[in-house]
């Protein structure tokens, strides 16, 4: 997936607004964006959507220590297959709880302190049904002590590493909290993508199109890619060995599967225009 986009699930009114502004996939949030009060009417809207359209949508339900959780966990328990982002995960047993609350979730791990970024790959292979990892980069700078993205790149570079190990790919990075600030979207998206991010979420519509815009593979890398590949497959050596292309490169099996990323995140991002 290239680009996630959170909602609020107490906003019903933008839930179809949401879809229709094409990310891969729709966060329906019930903790940060909805207040106490109104914790409950948004379970009740948020859970009902997600049954009903269940492809591209997920829940970011409570964390683990609130009081809310069961709650959360209890509605979707009959949801088939439904997708759970769970929120400050420090550790497999936290994503072990809520799985044995709801056996048919597939997890998405929202790692936001020091301890939880300590034991993301011990999070990320907690069972098959954790099917990604991520940041949550507020959280993270302010128990970091760090300012700007710079004191995050350690964080980062570490969790596309633990992904990566588990199995589970390229990572997307966290939202961009600023709606108005586009030039620091572009940058710090840039950024990502240099230390192994594939998209990322954002908090607003406006965002999506810059996110796709980051990261996507250049034409230059896309035509390396494929010559690569073509070279490669001409000298039948795609199962191992070294060629030397005709500009001098040598192709390793490691650069093999490089360009086929590569091509492949093209051919993805060429079908949903």
């Amino acid at each position: 997936m290239l680009t996630g986009l959170y909602v609020p699930a107490n906003r019903p009114d933008r839930f179809a607004k949401a879809v229709a502004a094409g990310p891969d996939l729709v966060v329906f949030d019930l903790e940060d964006a909805v207040p106490v009060d109104a914790k409950a009417t948004a379970r009740e809207w948020a859970v009902a959507w997600v049954a009903a359209h269940r492809q591209g949508s997920e829940l970011r339900v409570n964390a683990p220590g609130t009081p809310w959780l069961a709650d959360d966990l209890a509605a979707v328990a009959a949801v088939p297959e439904i997708r759970l982002r769970v929120p400050k995960v420090e550790s497999a047993a936290d994503v072990l709880a809520v799985l044995e609350r709801v056996p048919a979730a597939r997890i998405t791990a929202l790692i936001e302190s020091p301890l939880g970024l300590e034991r993301a790959f011990d999070i990320a292979t907690a069972d098959p049904r954790v099917v990604a990892v991520a940041l949550g980069e507020a959280d993270l700078r302010s128990s970091l002590g760090v300012d700007g993205s710079e004191g995050l790149a350690w964080a980062r570079g570490r969790l596309v590493s633990a992904s990566r190990a588990a199995g589970l790919g390229a990572p997307m990075m966290s939202v961009h909290p600023r709606v108005d600030d586009e030039d620091e979207l572009r940058r710090t998206s840039l950024e990502g993508r240099a230390l192994g991010f594939v998209g990322r979420m954002a908090i607003h519509p406006r965002q999506l199109a810059t996110i796709v815009e980051c990261f996507t593979p250049s034409a230059v890398q896309v035509a390396e890619a494929l010559e690569l590949l073509t070279a490669v497959e001409k000298a039948g050596v795609s199962a191992g060995g070294v060629i030397v292309l005709p500009d001098g490169r040598m192709a390793d099996p490691a650069m093999i599967g490089r360009a086929q990323e590569v091509t492949a995140l093209s051919r993805e991002i060429e079908l949903r225009s």
